[in-house]
């Protein structure tokens, strides 16, 4: 059994020749600098004339950009990846409008992303081999898996991360197969001794990737701070760095990746926590924890592999008292601290703090699949008197057609 075809990103790792690296490095100063003069642009014209300029408004200014002397520079790399910057700030202003993001904010040459986009028309894919506009060579990639048969990329995109690593990003059609039908169903409770603990009682342990090489950041970093800003010593300490930093990454999206993908294809429904991370990052006794086991990431996961595999995933407010409440007579207990592991219910049954709670988000998010409706916790009333029948709402559930990732 099959889905219908989705728009997959099956990403890889090259090393571009000397003249090639040099050549999409000036492509990314000009993405870079396309996408900065057309917000500017963009914000002069409302700030000043109440003018809301569009895509094709900043089309035909990149067309003036190029005859000018100052930035005639923009016409020697492929014109198509600076087009793509324009419109990636239309989204992102659409996106500000409908009030899902911030305002754009321009990119900085030392922070932000290096990429550049390339569509159908500024590229050559041809026997396994892909060769870019301006490129006189094919790139050399490491086919670390293949493609899907049959697969013609409908856009690249190039990218190098801040360890000088180079990867390639291709987006094809694709149509996954179906795992084995199961009728099982998870509750999933996260944490930071245990990641996850699972209603059935196993639990996940967290690997602590960022733990086990703060000792090796730490004298990468003391290092960097003794190198002269500006010197060739200090780039190279960076660039050490930078390579910590995607090791701890790369593992971590690795043991994500392997640990969601089974919770997916061993599970029809899945049910987790709506937590508010930004929030919990707040307290600052947690905080680096709570950013290493990247919960954020790891719930991601779970809702486009549940649409690609056509899985259920239930998400329970995050009001909701599942550490609390009895899984087993379904009194709420008076108090919860942290450090309480292990409690005992006045119904004699006593329980794993975070097994419970696996178990309590399993039958809120089950309660859901039946009826449609999930339980949030009790609320006082304006007397100070908790109200004796929880309040009703529609926890969201997440499933239908896959959304491109990375």
């Amino acid at each position: 059994m099959t889905m219908t075809h989705v728009k997959r990103a099956f990403k890889y790792r090259f090393y571009p020749t000397d003249a090639q690296a040099a050549e999409l490095s000036r492509t990314f100063g000009c993405v870079r600098k396309v996408y900065n003069m057309a917000l500017q642009a963009r914000t002069e014209a409302w700030t000043l004339r109440q003018e809301r300029a569009n895509y094709n408004t900043t089309s035909a200014m990149l067309t003036a950009w190029k005859r000018t002397g100052e930035l005639s520079y923009l016409s020697e790399v492929s014109s198509v990846p600076s087009q793509q910057a324009l419109r990636h700030l239309q989204g992102a202003f659409t996106n500000f409008w409908q009030k899902r993001a911030k305002y754009p904010t321009f990119k900085s040459r030392k922070k932000s992303r290096r990429s550049a986009e390339y569509t159908g028309s500024a590229f050559r894919f041809r026997d396994g081999r892909l060769t870019l506009a301006k490129l006189d060579q094919p790139l050399d990639i490491v086919w670390s898996r293949p493609l899907p048969q049959g697969a013609a990329p409908s856009t690249v995109t190039v990218s190098q991360d801040g360890a000088g690593r180079w990867f390639v990003s291709l987006l094809c059609e694709d149509r996954p197969t179906m795992p084995a039908p199961v009728n099982t169903a998870v509750g999933i409770d996260a944490g930071i001794t245990s990641l996850v603990t699972l209603s059935t009682g196993e639990k996940i342990t967290n690997p602590r990737h960022e733990r086990k090489d703060r000792e090796r950041l730490a004298k990468a970093q003391r290092e960097l701070s003794r190198k002269a800003k500006g010197s060739n010593n200090r780039a190279r300490a960076r660039l050490k760095v930078a390579k910590v930093h995607a090791r701890i990454a790369d593992r971590r999206r690795d043991f994500l990746h392997k640990l969601t993908t089974r919770l997916v294809r061993e599970n029809q429904t899945v049910v987790i926590e709506d937590l508010t991370v930004r929030n919990m990052l707040g307290n600052h006794a947690l905080a680096r924890a709570i950013s290493d086991a990247s919960w954020t990431e790891m719930r991601s996961m779970l809702e486009y592999k549940a649409q690609w595999y056509g899985r259920d995933l239930v998400t329970v407010d995050r009001w909701f008292p599942s550490s609390k409440l009895c899984s087993a007579c379904g009194v709420i207990a008076a108090r919860m601290p942290l450090n309480v592991r292990a409690w005992e219910c006045a119904c004699g049954v006593r329980h794993d703090r975070d097994v419970n709670a696996a178990r309590d988000i399993l039958a809120a998010g089950l309660a859901d699949a039946a009826c449609g409706d999930g339980v949030r916790p009790q609320r006082s009333t304006p007397g100070g008197q908790s109200s004796a029948k929880q309040e009703v709402v529609p926890p969201q559930r997440t499933r239908a057609a896959a959304q491109p990732r990375g």
